[in-house]
């Protein structure tokens, strides 16, 4: 899947972050529609969100998560209330947003839903549109482009919404100063580890402690149940793995389409950069202009001298130990103005003018042609060859789903009959617990969840065709079983008094360096081994975050002042602020650019948060949290 919108105000992205809008293929549709399914989670000026719409946003979310999280992925932290709550506020606002930006009639042109989709990389070939591939790639995800096409504009008018609201802050000079100043403070730090075992020795645990902790936690002593399994997988891979493609098809295709196999003119060009942001001052980009025509008048009189020169005054860190070089490169590769000066060059060795860019001011050089090709059939054959084969794929495999699913289901006694049918593997997993990490495709809910049902372990039937994401359809049957067990005692009785005795000694270090803080802060003297001062920033990572975060809220009106925290692991940190400075912003730092961006973007968050919570006052929201519990189950 790939974002059919594409917009270049990063706040406005936040805000789809913030919402987890999906703008994809299915626009305002995929959560205005009415679906069945189940009572109603919520209502929305009163269209219902139910509970299929739910399930649905619960498993997208899911996925999100693994993409992100990798191997670190817990299924289980998407079954907490607090979590499916989330995924069901998001939904809402995805509503309120779609409805009020209906209520307003925006318009959207069609040259701009046009310019979108000529810019989606999905839809191109070697950097241009492609019609052809625009077509088969929607044709792969089971779509029309008038669908698409009127989707994506629902979603451009939502964005319009969005970016009316990011467009309304405005944030001060001085306020940027300010943040700038403390977000760079440096604070001189002197500081006293106290460690947990330091005091391990004092600890002494009652007689029975590790058997009462025991009768108390015995869940946590618990090997879980396992299941070793067979499986099928049926996905859209497997059945084009099963297709042959003949070499007539792929010529057909070929002559029927060459724009698509054209190989785009490509240019070579050096350049020299004096950087100068647009949002500088005056100042900063009359300076930054004078020193460019400087360089170019160098030029003028020594041409062979661009690499050189280019070394010696640029500010691209890309570039400059190159000379400038910037390779070869096609149309919509770089920035525009350095683009369209570079094709605009009629001849090897020509020089530009002095443009100006966001980034600056700069002067190309043009070093290398290299004009627009066919690419000849040998060597796109096997790229033609793929595409039909997953085209074709993709068709047959929305044929196959139904027959798939029925078969697993109506002989549940074996994967046999669905495997010959289909001409599929059967592939046998190692151990694997209910909960915890498992490898693919295993490491989705809900095929975990029927695979340890009580009709695949007991009644010995397969699973149901579970769809794990991508295309992709499995079904499993437990080929042995081994129930959830307790730990005796005396196996886990040394660690579980090593444990205890741990969690004390955190307490007692923890305890001992508040009371020394406190001394501290009155102003009395203790006597501490403090190690050598060393100069700290909020983003040292030396230290645990808390820590920093301790040193930095502590009071820098007079010094010295103390700061405490308690330390991952067990302990507890003393720290000793001698000295802090707060620098002043300069004129041209770029980090006052980023600065004033983030505040922006914060002060633009709490603006749509206002503005959604107008949204739910004027539309009438309703969430049913007892619908919510009983979804869990679903």
């Amino acid at each position: 899947m790939f974002d059919a919108v594409r917009n270049n105000k990063k706040i406005v992205q936040g805000f789809l972050l913030l919402i987890t809008l999906p703008f994809a293929f299915w626009g305002v549709d995929s959560y205005v529609k009415n679906m069945s399914g189940g009572e109603d989670l919520a209502t929305v000026a009163g269209t219902p969100i139910q509970q299929a719409e739910f399930q649905q946003a619960l498993r997208e979310q899911q996925e999100r998560l693994r993409g992100s999280l990798g191997e670190n992925f817990n299924p289980a932290m998407m079954e907490t209330t607090e979590a499916r709550r989330a995924v069901l506020e998001n939904l809402v606002n995805q509503r309120l947003l779609a409805i009020d930006a209906s209520k307003m009639h925006l318009a959207v042109s069609d040259e701009r839903v046009r310019d979108t989709i000529v810019g989606i990389p999905a839809f191109q070939d070697n950097g241009h549109f492609s019609q052809p591939r625009y077509e088969a790639v929607l044709k792969s995800q089971g779509m029309v482009p008038q669908a698409f096409e009127s989707s994506l504009r629902r979603d451009l008018a939502l964005q319009q919404v969005l970016g009316a609201v990011a467009e309304g802050v405005m944030v001060s000079r001085a306020s940027v100063e300010q943040v700038y100043a403390v977000q760079f403070e440096e604070r001189v730090v002197s500081e006293v580890q106290l460690a947990a075992q330091q005091f391990a020795s004092a600890v002494k645990l009652p007689d029975d402690a590790a058997q009462k902790y025991y009768e108390t936690n015995r869940k946590r002593f618990e090997l879980p149940a396992q299941v070793r399994a067979e499986y099928i997988v049926l996905s859209k891979e497997a059945v084009a793995d099963q297709l042959v493609v003949g070499d007539a098809d792929i010529r057909k295709e070929y002559d029927a389409h060459p724009e698509r196999f054209r190989q785009a003119e490509e240019r070579r060009a050096s350049h020299i950069l004096i950087q100068a942001d647009k949002g500088a001052g005056d100042a900063v980009i009359k300076s930054a202009r004078e020193k460019a025509e400087a360089v170019l008048k160098q030029i003028k009189a020594n041409p062979a001298d661009f690499a050189k020169l280019a070394k010696e005054n640029s500010q691209d860190p890309g570039s400059t130990e190159k000379g400038g070089d910037l390779g070869f490169f096609p149309r919509g590769a770089m920035v525009k103005a350095l683009e369209d000066t570079a094709f605009g060059l009629s001849r090897e060795g020509e020089v530009s003018d002095v443009i100006q860019s966001d980034f600056g001011f700069h002067i190309i050089k043009l070093t290398g042609v290299k004009a627009e090709v066919l690419r000849p059939f040998g060597e796109v054959r096997n790229e033609i060859a793929a595409e039909l084969k997953r085209s074709e794929a993709a068709r047959k495999f929305a044929e196959l789903v139904d027959g798939f699913t029925n078969t697993v289901y109506e002989q549940s006694d074996s994967l046999k009959p669905a495997a010959e049918k289909y001409k599929l593997a059967v592939t046998t997993t190692d151990w694997i617990g209910r909960s915890g990490k498992a490898p693919a495709p295993f490491d989705n809910e809900k095929l975990v969840s029927e695979l340890f049902s009580d009709d695949a372990v007991k009644n010995k039937r397969n699973t149901a065709a579970i769809d794990v994401g991508n295309s992709t359809l499995v079904s499993a049957r437990v080929s042995e079983f081994k129930p959830a067990t307790l730990r005796p005692f005396e196996e886990v009785k040394a660690v579980i008094e090593k444990g205890l005795v741990t969690d004390e000694a955190v307490s007692l270090a923890e305890k001992d360096g508040e009371a020394k803080l406190a001394l501290l802060v009155k102003g009395e003297a203790v006597n501490l081994p403090w190690s050598a001062p060393r100069s700290m920033q909020r983003g040292d990572q030396s230290l645990p975050r808390e820590a920093v975060r301790a040193v930095f809220r502590a009071a820098g009106d007079k010094l010295p002042s103390y700061a405490g925290a308690r330390i991952p692991g067990g302990g507890y940190g003393l720290f000793r602020i001698e000295k802090l400075t707060r620098p002043l912003a300069k004129e041209g730092d770029p980090r006052l650019g980023a600065i004033k961006q983030q505040y922006t973007r914060v002060l633009a968050e709490q603006d749509f948060s206002a503005y959604l919570s107008m949204l739910r006052k004027r539309y009438d929201v309703k969430v049913n949290a007892a619908a919510l519990e009983v979804s869990k189950d679903k």
